[in-house]
């Protein structure tokens, strides 16, 4: 099988699991993607004391968010889960199995559209909160043999995600998390990784844009997979209401 690239999403609301132009534009990269032998995803939004790997061959949709329309708390995505890989996984990196997990929406709100159809295996890999930033790169670096084997790796988060400074009505970004949302893609694009590890000194105020760091780390899980002659793209390069990047990157 032809080596798999590896893939960021910039995932923002909840709410763009239920279609719009960043939705599109998955779906396009879907199509471009084929269908992999599987994906392991990295995601913001699960976060353990440990390493652990969702190992079971139907993994739940969870609905990790409140105070949203009922048409997006009932929305599934029921693709499957992969005993096979999520042990590949495990050998590779440690990772304890588990099914006290299943897909939370930094997962499904996005791959509902990159594979619509729910018909690629998907195993998530959390985010250890015993690790520092240069760990976390170190474990990525581990998964890499996957491409070969048919497996994407993905991680799904934002580059600047700063909640308190959102605006709901939208508007130009903030000339900080602009600053830093372009400094990020410029250290992708020359192979930067020991800047992206050392995040706080890409950008003047890089803490405005990452005053904490879950929806930033899963970058480094794809910023990692980096090999020799593999171009870097981006889509959906937008920041929203100010403060949140739905900037998504391909590598490879």
């Amino acid at each position: 099988m032809n080596r798999q690239p590896a893939v960021f999403f910039g995932h923002g609301s909840p709410m763009n699991a239920l279609g719009g132009p960043y939705a599109e534009a998955w779906g396009e990269l879907g199509r471009a993607l084929g269908k992999p032998k599987g994906v392991v995803m990295v995601s913001a939004h699960w976060e353990t004391e440990g390493l652990g790997v969702t190992a079971q061959p139907k993994p739940e949709t969870i609905h990790d968010f409140g105070n949203f329309p009922a048409e997006l708390h009932a929305m599934q995505y029921p693709a499957p889960g992969s005993p096979d890989l999520a042990a590949r996984v495990s050998a590779l990196t440690g990772a304890t199995p588990t099914h006290q997990w299943g897909l939370d929406h930094g997962t499904w709100s996005v791959l509902a559209h990159v594979w619509p159809e729910a018909d690629v295996p998907i195993v998530q890999l959390s985010l250890d909160r015993r690790l520092d930033a240069h760990d976390h790169f170190d474990l990525a670096r581990k998964l890499a043999a996957l491409r070969d084997e048919g497996v994407v790796i993905a991680g799904s988060g934002d580059f600047v995600h700063n909640l308190r400074t959102w605006k709901r009505a939208g508007g130009e970004p903030y000339a900080w998390a602009s600053q830093f949302n372009e400094a990020v893609k410029a250290a992708l694009v020359r192979g930067d990784d020991a800047a992206l590890i050392d995040w706080v000194g890409l950008a003047e105020d890089a803490q405005m844009s990452v005053p904490t760091d879950e929806h930033f780390l899963p970058l480094l899980y794809v910023a990692a997979q980096r090999l020799p002659g593999d171009d870097v793209s981006f889509f959906n390069d937008v920041i929203e209401g100010g403060s949140i990047s739905m900037t998504g990157v391909r590598i490879g």
